[in-house]
């Protein structure tokens, strides 16, 4: 299988905050925020894959600013890394600035999808082959954060963990 780059499954989706979308306080629910990061997260790994997705596991959030009312919301979604049939995809969440124009970073996600036949059985994907600096960051620590979950799950055992036992020697 031909390895693909971030750049190919990257997806942008923009929308604004709308009252029924609020919390007391006029900020975006945690949950709509989630469910949009779902989805955009879903089509990047769609797209590296070209096969159905499901979510397996919502690894990492940080709600680090709050999103009022009104606000313009950009969701940014790419897949850092691929294994078997799973794919890592992080997600960056933009909040503009509607007079000046300026966005500044709000929120950050790490979703891990499982591309699936019709028959809801994993099937392999391509890997990935970063380009950007960034993108290289991303794609090794990916290796570390699955070899954490494996070790927490029981599914690994420690010293078999060696990119994470790498952090540590």
């Amino acid at each position: 299988m031909e390895a693909r780059h971030p750049s190919e499954s990257l997806t942008v989706l923009t929308d604004l905050v709308l009252p029924g979308e609020t919390n007391g306080l006029n900020n975006l629910f945690g949950g709509e925020l989630l469910a949009r990061m779902d989805r955009a997260a879903g089509i990047a790994a769609g797209r590296h894959s070209r096969r159905l997705v499901v979510t397996a596991s919502v690894n990492h959030v940080a709600f680090n600013k709050s999103i009022p009312l009104g606000s313009v919301v950009t969701v940014e979604a790419k897949v850092s890394r691929a294994f078997k049939s799973s794919m890592e995809v992080i997600i960056d969440v933009w909040v503009e600035d509607r007079q000046s124009g300026d966005k500044s970073k709000a929120n950050e996600a790490i979703y891990t999808f499982v591309a699936v036949n019709e028959s809801g059985m994993p099937v392999p994907v391509p890997p990935v082959q970063p380009e950007t600096e960034l993108e290289k960051q991303r794609f090794d620590a990916a290796l570390r954060r699955k070899q954490l979950s494996l070790v927490l799950a029981g599914k690994m055992k420690p010293h078999d963990a060696t990119e994470l036992k790498a952090l540590f020697v």
